[in-house]
């Protein structure tokens, strides 16, 4: 089977123009599954990271995840400037996937799968979330939360991932995240764990789905050229 690259948006329909145009935008996906027991390290099946240390989503390989870099999110400072992820603690552990995305992409959902259940020893926990922000965050997300459990580690299965009414007015057009030569938009998964004498994550599964639509910037207004006719 054949498959393309190419930077332009997809849209697709029968008619496209006028005031009955039906073209509609493709709804695109990016992936990753981070399996805590994966022993390979970097660049291996379901490398999930470390202490400090995200991997990139996306790859399109079973067996491609590699460290990512996470930015602080900005978008005149150039170049960017890398964060860490705050390393481990007794109170407090993160992991995540970095994803990155055309600038203005609309965000349509995130979902979360819980495939086998996290794996900690000798800790008490007080909550376990996914967090999905355009920045490594502790708290306040600027897309989402998916709350994995709260005194355990919850059960597998699809988990319900929840908006307030400023996530999903960000969703509309992501920002300006990263510049440079291209400028990108970041989406940062961070799974969150706070607790008290924790320890070693040792287990469990989670994939992460985000989808969204790319932004057309060139179909122009009834007013302004292209004037809708670009496509």
């Amino acid at each position: 089977m054949a498959r393309s690259t190419f930077e332009g948006p997809i849209l697709s329909g029968t008619n496209r123009f006028g005031p009955l145009r039906n073209v509609g935008s493709a709804r695109l996906s990016q992936n990753v599954i981070l399996d805590f027991s994966a022993t390979g390290g970097n660049g291996t099946t379901g490398y999930a990271g470390g202490s400090g240390q995200f991997v990139n989503g996306n790859l399109l390989s079973a067996d491609a995840n590699v460290n990512a870099t996470v930015y602080s999110p900005s978008a005149s400072v150039y170049p960017s400037v890398a964060v860490t992820p705050t390393t481990d603690t007794s109170t407090a552990i993160y992991r995540g996937a970095v994803f990155y995305l055309p600038v203005g992409s609309q965000i349509e959902s995130i979902v979360v799968d819980y495939i086998t259940a996290l794996s900690l020893t000798s800790s008490t926990l007080s909550s376990v979330a996914v967090l999905v922000s355009n920045g490594f965050v502790t708290s306040a997300p600027t897309y989402a939360t998916a709350t994995l459990g709260t005194t355990t580690v919850g059960t597998a299965g699809r988990i319900t991932t929840t908006y307030t009414g400023a996530n999903l007015g960000n969703m509309t057009a992501t920002p300006v995240d990263i510049t440079g030569q291209t400028a990108l938009s970041q989406v940062v998964a961070t799974l969150a764990i706070a607790g008290t004498g924790l320890s070693a994550l040792v287990g469990g599964k989670l994939n992460i789905d985000i989808n969204y639509v790319q932004p057309d910037g060139s179909l122009g207004t009834a007013t302004v050229y292209p004037y809708g006719n670009a496509d």
